[in-house]
């Protein structure tokens, strides 16, 4: 039994570490132009000094939580930390776009092994529904707070010092982090006797690997092109071998009937939708206020703080919640908020919207997505046995992933085909084809054409075409806001229908091998 005392420090110390890990998700992407200019960076090499990050992240998640589990958390996590800590240390020191980009690849190894591990401490810490639901809100609130901080941080760092201290600053944070977490934070877990299953975190990591990297690339190669084509096919064949391969395991990685259990698998659902929603609003949001509002990179971090404080009340409120009225009532409620924010937006967006509609529309969409995440959160957590909450915890941070990287990918594409074909029909004919092939990159990229024609002293081609970019951009957000909204609804209902109000009473049993289907365990949700 931890102390009541000493619980507020482990506490400190385990959000701390989930802090660090997603400030970086944002922190690094404002100083993309500058490594443009410092490093010479190509179009293609800062898209992954970004994916790359993400992808190694996210193909790690399920086997670290698994190790976890198997040897440990707290010296997972640990050793996470350390990781994470030197390679953005030795990201700072990069000269080239490659050496950075390799720093970013090793920076989601330890991301990998800190993140899960932080949700499946926090469980083990506070045992009590009461409890974990608290910690997980908090939690939960911290992600969200780190996530929107992220480009002020970011922006501060930029306007006063150069971008290696983008990289430099989260170095003593994580070693601050390690001395916490190692002097608190107590080793709740007895490393397990069982077999690692090798070939389990093989195919698991081979599937999400894949998976990633194929959405990452589906909106520059062509969601029907071949190499989109049979990057899903192979994630499909990996995750079909997985599967069959857990299954027959008598001491399985993941126990996959867990995904038989409602409270599991339909709240897993509903974090992949609010994940969605949370990076396609990123996405479109930030070009917003820094293409057509004119904001610099810190300011956007500012006007977007109205997020990130909705997200932080909305995910302690959202648990407690949960506990009285019930998971699906407030999960269900958050994703309809959700969808309410993204129709709003597609209803009135424009260049000239004031500012406190705009802050009033991302009150919404926090609240509605701390009410979606963190109780969801909590569902899953509860719904896995305790030696598997390494494991839980990964599958939680995997759907994040997944469901951020497919938002992007998503309203990415949805927005850039609106954005081209919209400017197509409106740009001036007369308009230079090395400057309509410009203007088409990014609304950003046109309204630089359209400053190089002022300077050249064609003022009516200039208003032109800044007046078709800013068109084709409200043309391609307000749709794209219209299917993250949908998929929101279908997220709502899908947890009206399917997620559990409360958590079953009978726990979930430890894994067994494979018996004859009469003896298999029923649905815990029926």
């Amino acid at each position: 039994m931890i102390p009541l005392r000493s619980k507020p420090l482990v506490l400190v110390a385990l959000l701390l570490a989930s802090f660090v890990i997603n400030l970086d998700t944002t922190l690094v992407n404002v100083a993309l132009p500058t490594l443009t200019r410092e490093l010479g960076a190509t179009t293609a090499q800062l898209q992954w000094v970004v994916d790359a990050y993400n992808l190694v992240f996210a193909a790690l998640l399920l086997a670290s939580g698994s190790l976890s589990d198997r040897f440990g958390r707290k010296g997972v996590l640990l050793f996470g930390l350390l990781v994470f800590g030197v390679a953005t240390l030795l990201g700072g020191y990069a000269t080239s776009p490659a050496e950075l980009i390799a720093a970013r690849a090793v920076m989601g190894i330890g991301a990998a092994m800190t993140f899960p591990a932080t949700l499946s401490l926090l469980t083990d810490v506070f045992t009590s529904r009461t409890e974990r639901a608290l910690s997980i809100g908090l939690w939960g609130a911290t992600g969200g707070m780190a996530i929107a901080l992220g480009p002020i941080v970011g922006g501060f760092l930029l306007e006063h010092y150069s971008w290696p201290s983008v990289f430099f600053a989260l170095a003593p944070v994580s070693l601050a982090v390690i001395v916490l977490t190692a002097v608190c934070v107590p080793r709740t877990d007895r490393p397990s006797t069982r077999r690692l299953d090798v070939l389990g975190v093989i195919s698991s990591g081979g599937f999400m690997g894949l998976l990633v990297y194929t959405l990452i690339e589906a909106p520059t190669r062509g969601w029907a092109s071949t190499a989109s084509i049979v990057g899903f096919a192979g994630s499909a064949v990996l995750l079909t071998a997985f599967i069959s391969g857990e299954r027959r395991n008598a001491e399985p990685m993941l126990d996959v009937r867990l995904f038989t259990n409602m409270r599991f698998s339909a709240a897993s659902a509903a974090v992949t939708v609010g994940f969605f929603t949370l990076f396609g609003f990123i996405f479109l949001m930030t070009q917003f206020f820094q293409f057509v509002r004119a904001y610099s990179p810190l300011s956007t971090g500012v006007h977007m703080l109205p997020v990130a404080i909705s997200v932080a009340v909305g995910s302690t409120v959202g648990t407690r919640l949960a506990i009285r009225v019930g998971t699906k009532a407030v999960v269900t409620a958050g994703l309809a908020l959700q969808a309410l924010f993204y129709f709003w937006v597609a209803s009135d967006i424009s260049p000239t919207l004031s500012y406190g509609i705009i802050a009033a529309q991302m009150v919404v969409y926090g609240l509605g997505m701390g009410l979606t995440s963190a109780p969801a959160t909590e569902s899953i957590m509860g719904a896995v046995a305790a030696r598997q909450a390494g494991i839980g915890s990964a599958v939680n941070e995997s759907t994040r992933l997944l469901g951020g990287t497919l938002g992007v990918a998503v309203i990415r594409s949805v927005y850039s085909s609106l954005y081209d074909s919209r400017l197509d029909a409106s740009l001036p004919a007369t308009l230079p084809p090395q400057l309509t092939n410009l203007a088409h990159q990014s609304v950003g990229a046109a309204f630089s054409v359209s400053d190089q024609l002022t300077a050249r002293g064609q003022g009516a081609a200039a208003d032109a075409v800044r007046q078709a970019a800013t068109n084709a951009f409200d043309h391609g957000l307000s749709v794209g806001c219209i299917v993250a909204g949908a998929v929101a609804v279908g997220g709502a209902m899908l947890a009206a229908a399917f997620l559990p109000a409360q958590p079953s009473p009978q726990p979930v049993p430890e894994h067994r091998p494979a018996e004859p289907s009469t003896n298999r365990r029923k649905d815990l949700t029926r």
